[in-house]
């Protein structure tokens, strides 16, 4: 699929869930969030159906995400399901981390090919105070479990205010280096204003080649993280979301004023 920048779109994104075990002080409030519906959720099977629609459009890549993907209860059969689709050559999943030591070696065993780990800090006293529920020390044991899985590259997603030069940033960096980890520094990002930048280490937020959509956990297509354009899959049916989607992709990305970073995927 190319969209009218002769962009091919070849990346899904899959928000399986808006609800996590950790309240990020940038992806959410203390109290939490309104929670969407159970029914307004897709089931595994509407998630895997919009799944193969879009690798026979030519989707190569999926990533799953949340929320926090491995609260979503039955996450290893959803893996092993999408694993399963003929075509899709990458299998990826973003996740905090929290309680990746008790699923890294069912997921890989279900087909997950690799993960991005959440870790903006080595401090515990700092982690729990970004995380407000978070102990670091359960994300350690999950990078060492997604090691001896073979869930390889482990990526780590670093969010940084300001610069890489920030001492957190810098202290997960050498963590990084000294564990064969690869690192990726975010930019905190803001969806109302349009604040984004491009990810260091990776190709995200460089509109000029972006080549992805986002399914939301409530079934809509999103052809850009910072834009309110939106396809539903259940009112359009797949084909047609997606279709519209790339064929609407903006040239970059300007605001988003009806979604937030847990309820899309990031």
């Amino acid at each position: 699929m190319y969209d009218k920048y002769n962009r091919k779109i070849n990346y899904l994104r899959i928000s399986v869930t808006d609800r996590c075990n950790l309240r990020c002080v940038y992806c959410m409030p203390e109290e939490g969030i309104k929670l969407m519906k159970h029914e307004e959720i897709l089931s595994f099977d509407e998630i895997v159906h919009v799944a193969k629609i879009a690798v026979n459009m030519g989707v190569d890549k999926i990533r799953i995400t949340g929320g926090e993907p491995l609260v979503r209860r039955g996450i290893v059969e959803l893996v092993e399901r999408i694993a399963k689709i003929d075509g899709l050559k990458d299998l990826g999943m973003t996740t905090n981390g929290i309680v990746l030591d008790k699923f890294a070696q069912p997921l890989a065993d279900a087909g997950l090919q690799r993960v991005n780990i959440s870790l903006d800090t080595l401090n515990p006293k700092r982690y729990k105070e970004i995380t407000r529920l978070g102990n670091i020390n359960d994300v350690f044991r999950g990078i060492e479990a997604a090691k001896k899985a073979g869930l390889l590259p482990i990526k780590i997603n670093c969010v940084i205010k300001k610069s890489h030069d920030e001492p957190d940033a810098q202290d997960v960096a050498k963590f990084c280096k000294e564990n064969d980890l690869q690192i990726r520094f975010i930019h905190e990002m803001d969806l109302e204003t349009g604040n984004f930048s491009i990810v260091e280490g990776g190709t995200g937020g460089d509109c000029k080649i972006c080549n992805r959509i986002r399914l939301t956990a409530n079934g809509l297509i999103k052809p850009c993280l910072f834009n309110d354009l939106s396809y539903n899959v259940r009112k359009l049916g797949t084909e047609q979301a997606i279709k519209l989607a790339v064929a609407n992709k903006p040239k970059s990305g300007t605001a988003n004023h009806t979604g937030e970073f847990y309820n899309i995927g990031g």
